[in-house]
């Protein structure tokens, strides 16, 4: 058998690895738990449904949630057969503008809640956020690690896609200053702006190996 890109794989005791052999130990392990974490997020996100007020926060849900199963789906078959799944990889597009707001107001310290009736829309966004990171986390991991060429393109294809929607996911609550973002002072910032200086030139090979000491 042959992947896609005309290789022929040999495992040392069975002979040629058919497409849906063609995994190694460690991949089947790691892309079991991204599988797992797919659908922790997605079912996270059916059980923080009910508790969103905001319609635009309900909107973003929906559709990341329809992006996410789809991927998790495209996911599942190249895992299975070893070969290009039925639909290639989307790009997920998020619909919000990409301006922050800098700078901290006043408001209230941060703590757990006690009952599920008092999860507001700064909680689900935040549990929201904090599942793509992980994905994405998780993910970029695991694609380091793949053999199989469709699977871990897929996955690779996957991290810039749980990227996008933990940036969508920044802005909302950045909008609704839930997330808020400090600056430094423009005199730190400057001076830190200014740090690095581009490289040049090519390494010096001209030196001398002999040195005595």
């Amino acid at each position: 058998m042959q992947n896609q890109q005309g290789q022929t794989h040999q495992n040392m005791h069975t002979g040629t690895v058919p497409p849906q052999m063609n995994h190694g130990g460690h991949e089947v392990f790691d892309v079991h738990e991204v599988l797992s974490g797919a659908i922790g997020t997605m079912d996270s996100y059916m059980l923080l449904r009910q508790h969103v007020k905001d319609p635009e926060l309900l909107d973003i849900l929906d559709r990341q949630y329809q992006f996410m199963q789809e991927e998790y789906n495209i996911t599942v078959e190249c895992f299975k057969s070893g070969q290009n799944p039925s639909k290639p990889t989307q790009s997920y597009k998020m619909t919000q503008g990409n301006d922050f707001i800098y700078g901290l107001t006043p408001s209230q310290p941060k703590k757990p809640v006690q009952s599920p009736t008092e999860l507001t829309d700064a909680c689900v966004s935040g549990m929201m956020l904090g599942s793509v990171k992980s994905g994405a986390s998780m993910k970029t991991m695991v694609a380091c690690e793949v053999t199989n060429p469709v699977v871990r393109r897929v996955l690779a294809d996957s991290v810039p896609n749980c990227i996008e929607m933990a940036y969508e996911l920044s802005i909302y609550q950045n909008k609704h200053h839930y997330y808020q973002v400090p600056q430094l002072a423009q005199q730190d910032m400057q001076q830190l702006l200014n740090a690095y200086a581009p490289a040049q030139g090519m390494p010096n090979n001209n030196m001398n190996m002999n040195t005595t000491h």
